[in-house]
């Protein structure tokens, strides 16, 4: 079973300059500019020159981090750990309500979790719940343990460091004793394109020589599909001639995953002659999975070639074989994503009515999701009609093309024409409306959001709920919370062109319908929500930003909390009568030897109240007559409080009223003041300023309608450079390496280093003393 290794560390940016540390949040550290000209004062000419030529490098070195992507990955990193708000105690109720022998349940709840804690490199949930993630076999102990990829994407330091005790052993990963399950080799490949996607340079290699010293087809299945995420958009050559070798072998599960690979590897490029070699071959094997996965790898090939591809979707949406015809629909939505070019609209509106084949006629409504993404308020007008058909695939992809289409807006014409597909009568239905409704609603208030969670909550506790419906609702909660509540879907950048390697996983994902490990897909289209300052050094300072509007519009769900009947309403302690009555008597006897002592003689007031005290006791300690020992009196300790209260009360008057207005909640601020780093929603955007006066403001200041930007990467502007400067820095603690074994790095990893007591002082010990 795939056992999760230890919680990782985030990799401080090399550019940032900041160490690595443990959990205790963010440290500043102190810098001024002077510092870096008062460090060569006084030393040699050739040391000089050696200082001025580094410090010509370091703008270079900083520039190339940022266009290699390892500056904003890293980046992004810190925030998720920092900001990860994910609910442990909703995902152990959602276990406890899924039935563990439920193989669709089981997985879609592993993929929730991995979609909830997508990026943060937080695994407690996994580390915690060994035994019940143990119960996974085969293809579902796969996508667990390509679910780890989810988790720790972005770690591109420490990721294959991380998948190491499940990697295959004889492609170089090390280590002794009892070789994993192929199915978690074949996943942790899987993984380590999640993690490197995009980003594959440094695991390429590995990943080419896991494919080749290999020959069963689930290594082959994850291997192909974590070189296509790793070289994605590349065309590499050299992958593309293993990748082609392993489809050549004609084994079914290794051809699907070689045809997307392929796809990933190709994306964008449009090659004419590879893809007529990738097309005749569809036509030459009698394996369905692996025309469907060259299919969908043809339609990746065509992204944003617009007109270009034309002949390739001629060829494929006249093909005779259905498959072929579904994978032209997905090379139309591919080719002209984001431009609601009017001729590729028609023509899936066309086919949407005209083929005889409902997969195809699903995939070309859903395509329109794609193709109308720029213009999201277009969307529900278009698939409206086509909403309402009497073929459910055709409702199915309309659900599905309205969330891709209006992904992270909370639109409230989508919210509004994907409600009664909420209650379908088909199941496949539900689960895509589900799935689109948390796309849409993904990142918005929770005034918002709050009665799509307790439905969602319905659909997951509710033991009679189909198994279709249900799964659709765990990928949904996953969805709603991805990220640790801080990212939304985004299809396109903010500049207004669509973002590659989200539009290819989102067109992947769309495929979980007939091989759900693909689900995975969709964590590559989560953007994170949030500000990030950067200075001239590319390091975050200590500043901030001020949202003016109340805290809580924007503020994360409250936590699930324990619904436990112990705790609904405080305990009353029961005492028996012949307790009370012992207690009275005892009482009685403690005055009497008082008074015989003389004590009560020196004090009137004192012996006027002890008999007071008596008779209140007997009163307290006597039954009602004919009760007997029957029933059981309440301890009078808390009924006294009540009337002190009530006589205090009522004593104080104006004064009672007074401490009541002083209890009150205190109302709620009506601005919010957020530090670098901070979560900002889309919607929270337009609230939020620099402050005037600040010391850091952006380098792209304010213009004519337009507020200076407050959202993603920001570049400021220091405008007192000589003072020192705070710099928010990560205090995670290194990489530890989880080769010794899965289960044993989890379980030390599950008490904190902190919270181990100190050994005791030196002492003798005498048994004689005992």
């Amino acid at each position: 079973a795939p056992a999760a290794p230890a919680a990782a560390p985030i990799p401080a940016p090399a550019a940032a300059g900041g160490p690595s540390g443990g959990d205790d949040g963010m440290d500043t550290e102190e810098k001024t500019e002077g510092e870096d000209a008062g460090a060569g004062a006084g030393v040699t000419e050739g040391e000089g020159d050696d200082k001025v030529a580094a410090a010509a490098v370091a703008p270079l070195t900083r520039l190339r981090s940022v266009l290699s992507g390892e500056l904003p990955v890293n980046l992004h990193l810190e925030f998720l750990f920092s900001h990860n708000a994910a609910d442990l105690v909703l995902l152990k109720q959602i276990r406890a309500a899924v039935e563990s022998r439920n193989s669709v349940c089981h997985s879609a709840t592993v993929l929730c979790n991995a979609l909830m804690h997508a990026g943060t490199t937080v695994d407690t949930f996994l580390r915690e719940n060994l035994d019940w993630l143990s119960r996974a076999t085969n293809w579902a102990r796969f996508s667990a343990t390509a679910g780890m990829g989810v988790i720790h994407h972005g770690q591109l330091a420490e990721g294959r460091q991380l998948m190491g005790p499940f990697l295959p052993r004889d492609a170089g990963s090390g280590g002794g004793g009892m070789r994993p399950s192929p199915y978690t080799e074949g996943g942790a490949l899987y993984a380590l394109g999640l993690i490197h996607a995009n980003h594959g340079a440094g695991i390429t290699q590995f990943l080419l020589e896991s494919a080749r010293s290999s020959s069963n087809e689930v290594i082959q299945h994850g291997a192909a599909l974590g070189l296509g995420l790793a070289a994605l958009g590349t065309g590499d050559e050299e992958v593309y001639t293993d990748l082609f070798r392993i489809l050549r072998t004609d084994g079914a599960v290794a051809g699907e995953g070689a045809g997307i690979g392929m796809g990933l590897l190709l994306a964008g490029t449009s090659p004419a002659a590879k893809q007529q070699q990738i097309l005749a071959y569809c036509h030459k094997t009698a394996h369905e999975k692996i025309i469907r996965g060259c299919a969908l790898g043809l339609a990746l090939t065509a992204y944003g070639r617009e007109e270009e591809a034309e002949p390739l979707v001629e060829q494929m949406v006249r093909d005779a074989d259905p498959i072929i015809r579904y994978g032209g629909c997905l090379a139309v939505a591919a080719a002209h994503v984001a431009t609601g070019n009017n001729a590729a609209i028609r023509r899936l509106l066309h086919i949407a009515v005209s083929d005889v084949s409902d997969d195809v006629r699903r995939a070309a409504v859903m395509s329109l999701g794609f193709v109308l993404c720029s213009t999201p308020a277009q969307c529900p007008r278009v698939v409206s009609l086509l909403a309402e058909s009497y073929n459910p695939h055709v409702r199915y992809g309309a659900a599905m093309a309205v969330g891709i289409c209006c992904a992270g807006t909370g639109l409230k014409e989508a919210v509004a024409l994907l409600e009664p597909m909420l209650t379908d009568a088909v199941d496949f239905v539900q689960q895509g409306a589900l799935i689109a409704t948390a796309m849409v609603m993904v990142e918005q208030s929770e005034a918002n959001l709050a009665p799509f969670r307790k439905r969602l909550g319905n659909h997951i506790m509710d033991e009679r709920e189909v198994t279709m419906t249900k799964m659709g609702a765990l990928m949904a909660q996953g969805i709603v919370d991805a990220g640790g509540r801080n990212v939304t879907i985004g299809l396109r950048a903010r500049s207004g062109f669509p973002r590659m390697t989200a539009v290819v996983s989102m067109l992947v994902f769309t495929q979980y319908w007939y091989w759900s490990p693909l689900a995975y897909f969709v964590s590559l289209t989560f953007v994170p929500t949030a500000f990030i300052g950067l200075d001239a050094q590319l390091k975050m300072p200590h500043c901030s930003v001020t949202s003016h509007c109340k805290p809580s519009l924007f503020a994360y769900p409250p936590p699930a909390t324990v619904d436990d009947k112990k705790d609904k309403g405080k305990a009353v302690k029961a005492v028996l009568s012949t307790t009370a009555k012992a207690k009275a008597k005892a009482a009685r006897k403690d005055a009497a030897v008082k008074k015989d002592k003389g004590e009560a003689g020196s004090e009137g007031a004192g012996a006027d109240a002890t008999p007071a005290a008596m008779d209140e006791d007997r009163k307290e300690g006597e039954v009602a007559p004919g009760g007997g020992n029957e029933g059981m009196d309440v301890d009078g300790g808390d009924a006294a409080a009540k009337k002190e209260g009530a006589s205090g009360a009522g004593a104080e008057g104006e004064g009672g009223d007074a401490a009541a207005a002083a209890a009150a909640p205190a109302p709620e601020p009506s601005t919010e003041e957020l530090s670098n780093p901070a979560r900002v929603t889309p919607a929270q955007e337009r609230y939020v300023r620099f402050d005037e006066g600040s010391r850091f403001v952006p380098v792209a200041a304010e213009t004519a309608g337009k507020a200076a930007p407050t959202r993603g990467f920001v570049v400021l502007r220091d405008t007192t450079p000589g003072e020192a400067v705070e710099y928010v820095t990560s205090t995670r603690a290194p990489a530890v390496g989880a080769a010794g074994g899965a289960g044993s790095a989890a379980a030390a990893a599950a008490v904190p280093v902190e919270a181990e007591p100190a050994p005791p002082a030196a002492f003798e010990f005498d048994p004689n003393e005992v």
